[in-house]
């Protein structure tokens, strides 16, 4: 992961600087910032590898900041939060963030989540999908190369790791795979890793594809066992 830039918005100068330290000493370079508006100029800049993200921040906060630039900025953006209701959470996955850490959090599992997700972006956005530059599964057809979603015809818009979670199934149909295991596939680690954060995906994805996503056509509920895709 080295000469890798990270952006770190955090209004907690002590906190920031713990979260530099040990991310310069994995041979990373980083920014700190500490507000929403700088942030936000900052994480639009496109000069960014990741984006270390606190949730609560003055001026705008890190839900505002994912909504404005998730559209424009294809990196992953770890979010950083105090809060541990799920539904904090679910909100910020659902606006585009890639995966979370709750504090108070060992600067280890900083780190490693951090380098999960560098590591699983360059896997999935490099030279393998060209491998199969367009994958067609029923009425769901995805085009590696533009990283583009189809169903019946019409361009699905998909978060980056919603993209990654059905591109990941529908290139191994029919085959059933648990949450922890897709969390360590599409996350890239499994040691730190909270699987409710494939399920919300699972759930995202249904309402995007699915003609009526109680009755999944094709992302099936395999009961104490994980997930399946069928067409």
């Amino acid at each position: 992961m080295s000469g890798k830039h990270i952006l770190i918005v955090e209004d907690d100068r002590s906190i920031a600087e713990i979260e530099r330290d040990f991310l310069e000493i994995n041979g990373m370079e980083c920014t700190i910032v500490g507000n929403g508006t700088d942030g936000l100029r900052e994480a639009a800049s496109g000069k960014y590898d990741l984006i270390l993200l606190d949730l609560m921040l003055p001026g705008l906060d890190g839900y505002e900041i994912t909504k404005r630039i998730r559209g424009t900025v294809d990196i992953p953006i770890l979010m950083v939060t105090a809060k541990t209701q799920d539904s904090d959470k679910i909100r910020g996955l659902g606006l585009g963030a890639d995966d979370y850490i709750s504090k108070p959090f060992s600067p280890t599992e900083l780190v490693a989540r951090v380098k999960a997700n560098l590591s699983q972006y360059e896997r999935l956005t490099g030279g393998g999908e060209t491998l199969h530059e367009e994958l067609n599964r029923g009425n769901v057809r995805i085009n590696t190369a533009s990283r583009r979603v189809y169903v019946d015809e019409r361009e699905i818009e998909l978060k980056n790791k919603e993209y990654e979670l059905l591109h990941f199934l529908v290139l191994n149909p029919e085959v059933v795979y648990s949450k922890e295991t897709l969390y360590e596939r599409i996350w890239g680690m499994d040691a730190f890793g909270d699987t409710a954060t494939v399920a919300v995906h699972i759930n995202r994805l249904r309402e995007k594809i699915e003609r009526d996503p109680s009755e999944p056509d094709h992302i099936e509920t395999v009961w104490g066992a994980g997930y399946r895709f069928k067409y």
